[in-house]
């Protein structure tokens, strides 16, 4: 497979709601493309597994 047909495939996982799967095949786009487009996306979905609202924890 390509490095856009991994990236593909994350994104397709990514709407599934699978994170894990879609990272996985995020990091295989950037192991064989560098500049995949799915630098942005992993950093992305990165960020919003990474996010938490400190209020939520300590009301």
């Amino acid at each position: 497979m390509t490095a856009n047909e991994y990236y593909e495939l994350g994104n397709h996982f990514r709407k599934q709601g699978n994170w894990q799967e879609a990272i996985n095949n995020y990091i295989v786009a950037i192991e064989l493309d560098p500049d995949s487009p799915a630098v942005e996306a992993k950093r992305m979905l990165d960020d919003i597994l990474d996010y938490y609202c400190k209020d939520m924890y300590n009301p």
